[in-house]
């Protein structure tokens, strides 16, 4: 009788290791099939444990900054005119029936007087004024001139409109797109930003490029403000790009939400890139097998590996074991990069909980059949 039961045992263990190499559900690949893909098994990818050495040879983030090109450029005087610069004119007249008021009044405006190429401004009644090269204020004072011989005591009011001489081009994720003059309050990057309305998306991912006669430079939005040479000088023409931060990477297997996920912060390390997700899955996830898969640029494929003979981008697997004793702290400092897969294997407890749990489905469902069947034969 109990070798009977030992049978009975021996063969469903048997039959539930069956049930588990066989086609039972999972999130995808476990442990043993990862490693038989590795290069040192005729694979195509390195494998490679996660340490301290490896934190420091990968912990790239993106290269962001102006050149010196930017940063040296000195802040251009705002009031300074220049070819192609727009003009608004108000006129006040000390009589009711001036030269150019009309009847019963005493004030003129002129609107959008655009300097021409040559740097010339016309004004009826003062002729051309000479306008680049001058302040509104210099401006002001040679129209006054010209007209205090025409009409009484006139006053002249003299600003820079947007145009298309000294301005910006502000586009992208700001509250008000637009283009904007360079004017005393915004000369730098921070000032015109600011003038735009402010960036429309979170400020710890909104990257700010500015475009310069065929040159481009591209920045943090935050780095305006933590670093004084960052928050450049404009200059007309420039035209100012405000963009979220599309990095993102793939989320897959035993965690507790399967999905592509864009960065929330400038730099995010594999204990955060895991907790975005709900973390490891309480039931099926193997602590013991956190793998990263990346396509590694040649310069720190050959760092990671200590190797001088590999030649291009290199596929490697980085695997972490959060159960090592300082492996939290190595998941910490593993830095996460555009374009990565995290993907979490399940622990081998699962597939054999699945294959239980089927065998005991088809046994209850045996069980069943053979009782209808007894009660049809006694019937």
């Amino acid at each position: 009788m109990k070798a009977s039961r030992w049978a009975r045992a021996a063969a469903l263990l048997v039959l539930v290791g069956f049930t588990a190499s066989c086609g039972l559900p999972r999130v995808g690949p476990n442990k043993r099939e990862i490693y038989s893909g590795s290069v040192q098994r005729e694979g195509d990818a390195f494998i490679v444990s996660v340490n301290d050495r490896v934190t420091r040879a990968t912990a790239v983030v993106p290269a962001l900054g102006f050149s010196a090109a930017f940063r040296n450029a000195g802040i251009v005087g705002s009031d300074t005119i220049r070819p192609g610069d727009t003009l608004g004119l108000t006129i006040y007249e000390n009589v009711d029936d001036g030269l150019l008021a009309g009847q019963g009044l005493n004030a003129t405006m002129l609107e959008e007087v655009q300097v021409d190429g040559a740097g010339f401004i016309f004004v009826p009644y003062a002729g051309r004024i000479r306008a680049a090269g001058n302040t509104p204020e210099a401006i002001r004072r040679l129209i006054t001139e010209r007209l205090a011989d025409q009409t009484p005591d006139p006053q002249v009011m003299v600003r820079r409109v947007a145009g298309d001489g000294a301005t910006v081009t502000v586009t992208g994720a700001v509250t008000q797109q637009g283009v904007f003059a360079i004017e005393r309050p915004t000369r730098t990057l921070s000032a015109m930003l600011a003038r735009a309305g402010g960036v429309a998306v979170e400020p710890e991912t909104a990257r700010v490029k500015v475009i310069r006669n065929g040159h481009t430079g591209e920045v943090w939005f935050e780095e305006l403000f933590e670093d004084p040479q960052a928050d450049i000088a404009l200059r007309g023409g420039d035209r100012v790009l405000v963009e979220a931060d599309t990095r993102s990477f793939t989320a897959l297997g035993a965690t507790g939400n399967q999905t592509r996920v864009r960065f929330e912060t400038q730099t995010i390390s594999a204990i955060e890139a895991i907790a975005q997700v709900g973390g490891l899955s309480p039931t099926t996830g193997d602590p013991t097998g956190v793998f990263i898969f990346r396509n590694e640029p040649e310069e720190i494929a050959k760092q990671v590996l200590g190797r001088t003979d590999l030649i291009g981008a290199q596929r490697l697997v980085y695997v972490l074991d959060l159960t090592e004793p300082n492996g939290l702290f190595l998941a910490r400092d593993f830095v996460i990069r555009d374009g990565d897969t995290v993907y979490v294997t399940e622990a081998p407890f699962a597939q054999w909980s699945k294959a239980l749990s089927a065998v005991s489905g088809t046994l209850g469902l045996a069980s069943s059949l053979a009782s209808i069947a007894d009660n049809l034969n006694n019937n």
